[in-house]
């Protein structure tokens, strides 16, 4: 979550999500949760292993999650290129604990450094060993906003990532040892996504939440145009092999769904009429076995709660085949996160 503002918390509203109850859809199904978050007290929104388990247990069959990078419980002293090991200590700990719980385990984290570090290999070395083997990837966020965009989710990550020979090597160096890059960012610099996939053909990148199409701020009113741009650019990122899609991540406030300020959450009905055509397009040009589903909770939790969100998304595949569906929400999480370890 680099160029967040943490120090400005949010408040999930779990009475007001209460007041829509679904029955579930295909709630045998296995799931893998492949992005979700955890905050200690004081975080950008609190969110512990007890209220994951609260939404893992809602009802869908979640079976095995991947923590997320977000920025939470980095040590306060020592090197700066190694305060990011508090977060891993701190997701380390959790995914202990919820091994023993009954309940879905923490199975894999992605987690954080700077690529443009001129030491890349002793980062990967500290958080394969501070994670007890956990460890699968990376993720250093492209997003970065522009001036005076009135987004809710104002990013400001280092400029320009995607053509910086450091970070580039930074990059390779990531892959050749076997761990993945994640990214989020803003649907206008999904080009430097796929700028870095074609620079860096062997590592493995994964789009975090379907490229994150803006849709308030100076994008209120331009709706259309902006589906339009992002599909030509999804389609280009997919044409890379090295690229995985995370179908997930689009309920967040700058989304524009509207769903955060009303009295009543939506229904999983209204997340299929507003973002079926989105999640559709992903599919179809990644296909299943490079697609996997994402919570992106507890920041989409300021919109919808776990059980609308993956039912609206079992009933968006409800016409794709059981392989396929298996794919998407466990059989390629599986594979990219190597949870078969």
């Amino acid at each position: 979550m680099e160029g967040i503002d943490v120090n400005n918390p949010l408040v999930l509203r779990n009475d007001w999500l209460a007041t829509v109850q679904e029955d579930i859809v295909d709630p045998d199904r296995a799931i893998i949760d492949t992005h979700h978050h955890l905050w200690p007290a004081g975080g950008l929104i609190e969110y512990s292993l007890e209220d994951l388990h609260a939404d893992t247990g809602s009802g869908h069959n979640v079976v095995k999650t991947v923590f997320m990078e977000c920025h939470a419980s980095y040590r306060e002293d020592g090197p700066a290129h190694l305060r990011s090991l508090g977060e891993v200590e701190y997701v380390r700990e959790n995914a202990e604990r919820s091994r023993g719980s009954g309940q879905a385990e923490i199975a894999a984290m992605v987690t954080h450094f700077d690529l443009h570090y001129p030491d890349v290999n002793e980062l990967i070395d500290a958080h394969e060993e501070t994670s007890g083997g956990m460890f699968r990837g990376i993720r250093q966020a492209l997003a970065n906003a522009r001036p005076n965009e009135g987004l809710m989710l104002e990013a400001h990550g280092p400029q320009d990532m995607y053509k910086n020979p450091d970070f580039l090597k930074g990059m390779k160096v990531l892959g050749d040892r076997g761990h993945s890059y994640e990214s989020w960012h803003y649907h206008y610099q999904n080009p430097e996504f796929a700028a870095i996939a074609r620079a860096v053909p062997g590592t493995l990148m994964v789009l975090d939440h379907i490229g994150t199409p803006v849709a308030t701020g100076v994008y209120a009113d331009k709706r259309d145009a902006v589906f339009e741009e992002w599909k030509k650019d999804i389609a280009d990122i997919a044409s890379c092999e090295n690229t995985i899609a995370k179908l997930g991540g689009f309920a967040m406030p700058d989304n524009g769904m509207g769903w955060m300020g009303r009295d009543v959450p939506p229904t999983s009905d209204e997340v299929v009429a507003a973002q079926a055509a989105y999640y559709l397009h992903v599919i179809e040009c990644f296909t299943p076995d490079r697609c996997m589903f994402e919570s992106n909770f507890p920041v989409d939790k300021l919109s919808l709660s776990y059980q609308v969100f993956f039912n609206a998304m079992k009933k968006i595949v409800k016409d794709f085949s059981e392989d396929e569906k298996n794919a998407m929400f466990s059989g390629t999480a599986t594979r990219v996160y190597r949870l078969n370890k």
